[in-house]
């Protein structure tokens, strides 16, 4: 695996995160609670796995600017916006809602999941549409890698 493979296997990541959280909530609908804490769990660890890599990819290959088409860079901005903070705020709601379930306080469990359930999916769902935009359907140039200190750590 290279470095050029991570931005696809992040895709997969996110991709596996989606159907994770859609079975989990299936499970729950159906009140089938130890299928959908599995698929939860799940889930977080496939996050987890997402992160780590999606950190790794960054800092060695820094970031690509979406600048074609022109036209287009305002859709795609406004997705990466919006993905951007709800994945930043999603981390905390996730973690509180996992760790009550663990607690077995169900009921704020419950009511916290109402929020984080839905942000969750749509990050794991604008991560796969950001991915397929920049790399696939508008494949961008490569930006500049970022600088020496910026890659104090090495794969090799």
């Amino acid at each position: 695996m290279t470095l050029s493979d991570l931005p696809a296997g992040n895709a997969l990541l996110n991709a596996a995160s989606t159907v994770l959280l859609s079975l989990g909530y299936f499970f729950i609908r159906r009140e089938r609670r130890r299928a959908h804490r599995h698929c939860m769990v799940a889930a977080f660890g496939v996050s987890c796995l997402f992160l780590v890599s999606y950190l790794i990819y960054h800092a060695y290959a820094g970031r690509t600017v979406f600048v074609e088409p022109a036209g287009f860079r305002p859709v795609y901005l406004a997705i990466l916006l919006t993905h951007t903070v709800l994945a930043a705020g999603v981390v905390p709601l996730v973690l509180l809602t996992l760790y009550r379930a663990a607690r077995q306080q169900f009921e704020a469990h419950r009511r916290l999941a109402r929020w984080t359930w839905p942000i969750w999916m749509y990050v794991s769902v604008s991560g796969v549409a950001i991915y397929l935009l920049l790399y696939q359907i508008f494949p961008q140039p490569p930006a500049a890698p970022p600088a020496p200190a910026a890659r104090a750590f090495s794969l090799q």
